[in-house]
């Protein structure tokens, strides 16, 4: 109950429309520049409104750093006591640290229906470094907010 009145008094189910909105138009364009920003903020949104969603990060703590080759894309986001923060810049101690070719690499490797991580290795468009087990948690909570921002909006 106090949920729910929350969630309305700060208007977060708008938030949450607004941001799946940007998350599509973003996909449409095809520009990598803020998408995983946005995905990410999204996420963060989520994990607050849906509590199903919520239960991915339940008992969870892991701390992910994303970033291009010339770094000219940083992010890093970490999960901990249901919570997840994000950051425009590097963390400390990733669990997984995923460093793209490109900003095309990365468009492929998120957008991707089923995350293939070995052949993005094999191709040399991702390079990691720390638990691959990290990189799948997240590769399912991505697609899986993309089929709810998807089924939500068509």
């Amino acid at each position: 109950m106090f949920e729910s009145i929350m969630n309305l008094i700060t208007f977060r189910s708008l938030r949450e429309k607004l941001l799946r909105k940007r998350l599509l138009d973003s996909l449409e364009s095809g520009t990598a520049e803020g998408f995983l920003t946005l995905l990410l903020n999204l996420m963060s949104l989520v994990l607050l409104l849906d509590k199903d969603y919520r239960q991915n990060t339940k008992d969870f703590q892991g701390k992910y750093l994303f970033k291009s080759r010339d770094n000219s894309i940083v992010v890093s986001t970490q999960f901990k006591n249901g919570n997840m923060t994000i950051a425009q810049k590097a963390i400390n101690d990733p669990n997984i640290a995923v460093i793209f070719k490109d900003s095309k690499a990365l468009m492929n490797f998120l957008l991707s229906p089923k995350p293939d991580i070995l052949n993005s290795m094999l191709k040399q468009d991702i390079t990691l470094d720390g638990n691959l087990n990290y990189l799948y948690k997240f590769a399912y909570m991505a697609t899986h907010l993309r089929l709810m921002a998807t089924n939500a909006l068509t």
